[in-house]
């Protein structure tokens, strides 16, 4: 039987009529909740540590800024739109002193609630609206009249109206306009760390990686390797985004497809496929975020000389170089643009 998909028509924003909205944190999806929330005539608050360097930023889109504790205070529903390992302290220390009955908590990713590094009241409202696409991407979208699917999640509803509250925002921010689908905190963490992990972070970038090293070290020109194992992957996933696998094949050439589905077995066999399992399996049973916790708290020492090893990568070299060479593409400088609490 399929999920049921939520429409517009399923949403009433009059569920939030009369609330304040508090968004903690102004960074990818707070700013991106808050500024869609705004236009679609919900009060909006936002929630930011005394020297923050966004407190100016939010102010200069028209927002009330306030100390997280007090945002708190003063709302009804209270979005916590901080990095995953900085929940639990800014809980602690500003927003559960703040908790009264009949106040709503809402997250755009399960992580805190299902590794419980928070614990929250029985009588409070504990929902997810999580939408499947990065901050600017929820906010361009929005603009342009569009949405991104999201999905809903009801943890706790003391107030039996936490499935209305979370379908309102979704609708707030435009999720409705592209389809929401009901889920649970588990389901939503577990396959959302899954998909990061050995999909579309970390195995798409080790498989470019491992790619453009190959043909390096066989004796072919760098620029050569970034064209056919990176530039040319977004052409063939936008094909894939729009029609499927199937559609994609349709699309390229015979020799490619027949390279596709008689290589592409053996590249990714059953040994991916079993580490894959592994994978999913550190994820179920709360060791990635344990380990996770554990660097993030400790400074991120092995995390941070991972990245720099990362950014010194060949790849990153060439691929400065020729992407300098295309002025249609969109240059942005993402050093230091890390997603944190500010």
């Amino acid at each position: 039987m399929a999920a049921k998909i939520y429409t517009d028509k399923d949403a009433d924003l009059a569920n939030l009529k009369g609330k304040t909205c508090a968004v903690i944190g102004f960074g990818s999806q707070g700013h991106a909740h808050a500024l869609n929330l705004k236009d679609s005539g919900v009060k909006v608050i936002i929630g930011l540590y005394a020297k923050s360097k966004s407190r100016e930023v939010a102010k200069e889109y028209g927002f009330k800024v306030m100390d997280t504790g007090e945002a708190v205070k003063a709302a009804d529903i209270i979005f916590i739109a901080t990095p995953d390992t900085a929940i639990a302290s800014i809980y602690e220390k500003d927003i559960a002193p703040n908790l009264v009955k009949g106040k709503t908590l809402l997250f755009s990713h399960g992580f805190a609630i299902h590794f419980n590094t928070i614990e929250v009241p029985a009588d409070i409202n504990v929902v997810m609206v999580a939408p499947k696409g990065p901050g600017h991407i929820v906010r361009r979208q929005f603009v342009e009249g569009k949405g991104v699917p999201s999905l809903i999640a009801i943890h706790q509803n003391p107030g039996r109206d936490a499935k209305k509250l979370a379908l309102a925002w979704a609708k707030g921010i435009g999720g409705t306009r592209a389809g929401v689908f009901q889920t649970t905190f588990k389901e939503e963490t577990e396959t959302d760390l899954f998909g990061e992990q050995t999909v579309l972070c970390g195995g798409v970038s080790q498989l470019i990686t491992a790619g453009f090293e190959v043909l390096v070290e066989a004796g072919y020109q760098p620029e050569m390797a970034y064209f056919e194992c990176l530039h040319e992957l977004k052409l063939t996933v936008d094909l894939i985004n729009e029609s499927g696998i199937s559609g994609m094949r349709f699309s390229i050439s015979e020799t490619a497809e027949y390279g596709d589905v008689t290589t592409g077995p053996k590249i990714i066999d059953a040994s991916v496929k079993k580490k894959m399992e592994r994978a999913l399996k550190n994820i179920q049973n709360g060791k990635f975020a344990k380990g996770w916790i554990e660097e993030a708290n400790s400074g991120g020492k092995n995390f941070k000389e991972l990245r720099k090893e990362g950014a010194a990568h060949q790849i990153e070299k060439v691929g400065k170089r020729l992407r300098g060479l295309m002025p249609w593409l969109k240059k942005r400088d993402i050093k230091g643009s890390q997603a944190s609490y500010s």
